[in-house]
């Protein structure tokens, strides 16, 4: 499981220094090899391990092909989805076009998902981060799933 918001500094050549405290997990879940791809609804990227990845993959190849919001689903999502492996060193390599949509520079936030990683502007999440913090009276009723939810 992947919690947490981490801080973190992309180097020149476009490479994110995973933290260590994950890097033993992402060994033993595919031997480092994981797939970035961009979020579908936030200027964002995802990181999954691959076989998390795969998983996911799997499902969206079997929606509906003649079902228009399932094809642009998986035109953002399998389109833009890199494979990626942790190097010696406990780095991954954002392709150029990736960081170009995520708006990602020097300093950028990655906050651990569960089963993925979701890599953020620093500027964007501390942005997104106070609206969400302040708009939770404007959600309206919760669903079904979300109601059953016990904090």
């Amino acid at each position: 499981m992947f919690r947490g918001v981490n801080t973190l500094t992309l180097d020149a050549k476009g490479r994110l220094a995973i933290p260590t405290r994950y890097r033993e997990v992402l060994q033993r879940q595919g031997d480092g090899k994981m797939v970035v791809t961009i979020n579908n609804a936030e200027r964002c990227l995802w990181l999954y391990p691959l076989a998390d990845w795969e998983e996911i993959e799997r499902k969206l190849v079997d929606l509906p092909s003649l079902d228009a919001a399932a094809q642009r689903l998986k035109r953002i999502l399998i389109g833009h989805a890199s494979d990626c492996d942790l190097d010696a060193a406990g780095r991954v390599l954002l392709p150029a076009p990736l960081r170009e949509f995520a708006h990602l520079d020097k300093r950028v936030v990655m906050i651990g998902q569960g089963n993925k990683f979701e890599i953020w502007n620093d500027e964007f999440w501390n942005d997104r981060r106070e609206q969400w913090l302040t708009e939770d009276s404007e959600l309206g009723p919760l669903s079904v799933e979300m109601e059953s939810l016990s904090l």
